[in-house]
């Protein structure tokens, strides 16, 4: 199919040019928010816990019943519809900041109601997917999109950054929001066939028997299971970890935006070159020893920003050399993992599972997921970091919990899977 491989596919490629703009809007966002909460609205370690955690809750209340809703839809609609109140949502932020009527709980009530809309989007567009390339070529679909979205990290953030250095938080913000507007659009000129919807589609037992069909199948499948569990040990140590290292960046290193977004483009980078080894890696190592290995490289990447000097006197804007270096590096390397992990663990999942079952086997793993994340945010910032003794600590905590699903991971039946 020539260098281009899949992306040949006319629709896929449209497709995949709407997750990458819309992924631009999200690293704008995630380098915006911290700065937002944290410097803007002055939140202490324990409130910006909560304001991180705030848009995973939807995962862990509505996570199976909106998987069962969009199961009984056709995607493209919802992600057209989805993005478009993703974007509306996230507009009303600046609205709220230039109306001097933001706040913690009006943004936490913000991020909420984005989770939400975001959790359908995510159970949406794993499951195009399938639908738009063949079985096959599954693994180099996702690669693809892993790709974009390491690209799309390396735009979003540094811009977002430079803009709330340069202006404000809220003015990055609106730039994810423009991000999630024009996605809509894009998706919406995709062509794909879709099966009519089942008549029932509005009944509340079917959706029960889906969620339980999604449960049995994400849990009883004998490679899925591992796979499943350690992932969910993973989101945990994740939310600690991705919850902490604002608070060590800005609280106690003294990074501005900017150099925040710089941290956080160092794992887009790296995890560009991750996403372009996949395919290769994945088919000569196999699916199940390239995901355990990337976890343990996770691990040394969490590690190695553990071990971040503090600033010292000769600094860049009060940010010392060697630290700003070690962050760089540790991202660098979550990246790398990241970006080399996803497209086979996806691609391997997505090629196992039916196509009837796909809404829902992903909207049960993702609501697990995101409550461990949830959890792991939560307790990132109001219990972690106390008892661990301080921010270094706490990210050893969560570099543990790495090594532990890499282990997990390689013991497991699923070391023997092969695409």
């Amino acid at each position: 199919m020539s260098r281009w491989g899949v992306l040949r596919d006319r629709w896929f490629r449209r497709f995949w040019f709407a997750e990458t703009v819309s992924e631009t809007g999200g690293a704008a966002l995630a380098v915006a928010l911290p700065v937002l909460a944290l410097d803007s609205l002055g939140a202490s370690d324990a409130e910006w816990s909560y304001i991180s955690a705030a848009r995973w809750v939807p995962y862990v209340v509505l996570g199976l019943v909106i998987g069962a809703l969009v199961e009984r839809r056709r995607r493209r609609p919802v992600l057209v519809v989805t993005d478009l109140v993703r974007g509306v949502l996230l507009v009303s932020v600046p609205v709220l900041w230039w109306a001097d009527a933001l706040s913690l709980w009006t943004l936490g009530a913000v991020l909420v109601a984005f989770g939400t809309v975001t959790l359908g989007n995510d159970a949406a567009s794993q499951s195009m997917v399938p639908r738009l390339v063949a079985r096959h070529r599954l693994v180099e679909a996702n690669a693809r999109l892993d790709q974009s979205a390491t690209v799309a990290g390396l735009l979003g953030q540094p811009v977002g950054g430079a803009l709330a250095r340069a202006f404000s938080a809220p003015a990055a913000v609106l730039v994810s929001a423009v991000g999630y507007l024009v996605s809509a659009a894009l998706v919406w000129q995709v062509r794909v066939a879709e099966p009519p919807p089942p008549r029932d589609r509005l009944r509340w037992r079917p959706f029960v028997a889906d969620a339980a069909d999604g449960l049995r199948w994400a849990y009883g499948h004998r490679m899925l299971r591992p796979l499943a569990l350690s992932t969910h040990v993973w989101f945990l140590c994740q939310g600690i970890a991705v919850t902490v290292l604002p608070l060590l960046a800005l609280n106690e290193l003294g990074l501005n935006a900017f150099q925040l977004s710089l941290v956080f483009a160092s794992a887009g980078m790296a995890g560009l070159v991750g996403a372009l080894l996949a395919v290769p890696v994945g088919r000569t190592w196999g699916a199940g020893p390239t995901v355990a290995a990337a976890r343990g490289l996770t691990a040394v990447a969490w590690g190695t920003v553990a071990l971040t000097p503090a600033a010292g006197a000769t600094a860049w804007d009060g940010v010392a050399w060697a630290a700003l270096s070690v962050l760089v590096a540790g991202q660098a390397l979550n990246g790398l993992a990241m970006g080399t992990e996803n497209a086979n663990e996806m691609g391997y999942r997505q090629a196992v599972t039916p196509d009837r079952l796909q809404s829902r086997t992903n909207s049960v793993l993702r609501s697990t997921n995101r409550a461990a994340l949830l959890v792991g945010a939560l307790l990132g910032g109001t219990v972690v970091v106390p008892l661990a003794g301080g921010y270094r600590g706490a990210l050893w905590v969560a570099a543990a919990g790495f090594a532990v699903t890499a282990v997990g991971l390689a013991l497991s039946p699923f070391r023997r899977a092969r695409h």
